[in-house]
């Protein structure tokens, strides 16, 4: 069965309420809203007055985790700063999730790499996510997207570094790289199967196609155009889709994070989520630029 990814050209925050809308799906309960804080120096990740709307309308807390590296947001008094100065505090309600452990521990059986992750502790408080994520690349993962996010965004600073290691958090930069892949998968399998899949929503903004992350402080400038804004139900359809609009693209510029996306072979990670019954890589893309409702 091929999955609905709902998709528009145009870049805005009302297009974003108008996509969430089309999905036909209203989160239940307390909402967490999980998206990226930005690195400090980061010039590419999208800011509050985007998220604005959506958050506005489906209310709840934008929640964080801390991180497992070095930077302005792995300890709680600077992400606690980091989310001050990039203008969150102001607008949102925020949780940084793993602020005080002890962590969240989440079962996970049927892992392909690892049987149990680490989340913040405070997910328990939550019945329903919103997974709003920047689609660009990744120095590790190849590409960064809804899979990216709700399992490393989630995951707790000690979470982070266990999933990155495979296991094995004294490895966090040298593990087995498709094993760290397939770690991420897993730990997506656990937030859903914690959350429960029909309570989570994801939401792709690909702009500002850097081939780094947005938790690099001093990313390479995009060499590609902005394609647009993707929704679905379905975090594996939504980032396959987000993938193959990147090939699809008529922008030379395209070559470098295509380049990043294969050296890192990035697409593992939808084959892995794939694998493990989380969504399917078929989907049908519906444009609503000419899409009548």
């Amino acid at each position: 069965m091929k999955s609905k990814v709902f998709f528009t050209r145009e870049i805005t925050p009302e297009k974003v309420v108008e996509l969430y809308r089309l999905l036909g799906k209203e989160l239940p309960g307390k909402v967490a809203i999980k998206l990226h804080s930005g690195e400090v120096g980061n010039q590419n990740f999208l800011k509050p007055a985007f998220w604005k709307p959506i958050i506005d309308m489906v209310g709840g807390n934008v929640v964080e985790c801390n991180t497992a590296y070095e930077g302005q947001r792995n300890t709680t008094a600077k992400h606690m700063s980091t989310l001050e100065a990039h203008g969150w505090k102001k607008y949102f309600r925020v949780d940084l999730m793993d602020a005080e452990g002890p962590d969240l521990e989440l079962s996970i059986p049927e892992g392909k790499v690892i049987q149990k992750n680490f989340v913040g502790k405070n997910m328990k408080n939550y019945d329903s996510i919103l997974v709003l994520s920047h689609f660009k690349g990744h120095p590790m993962g190849g590409y960064g997207g809804a899979l990216k996010q709700l399992a490393i965004g989630c995951a707790s600073s000690y979470g982070k570094a266990y999933v990155h290691g495979a296991g094995d958090p004294e490895k966090i930069w040298t593990s087995d790289h498709d094993s760290f892949l397939e770690s991420m998968a897993d730990a997506d399998r656990s937030v859903m199967d914690y959350m429960g899949r029909e309570n989570i929503v994801y939401i792709n903004v690909a702009n500002r196609l850097s081939v780094d992350c947005d938790c690099d402080a001093h990313p390479h400038d995009p060499e590609m155009g902005d394609i647009g804004i993707f929704a679905s139900a379905d975090p594996v359809a939504l980032d396959q889709a987000c993938v193959d609009a990147v090939y699809a693209s008529e922008d030379d510029g395209k070559a470098a994070l295509i380049e990043r996306i294969e050296s890192r072979n990035g697409i593992h990670t939808v084959e892995a989520a794939h694998s493990l019954g989380l969504g399917s890589r078929r989907y049908e893309l519906r444009c609503i630029d000419s899409y009548k409702n």
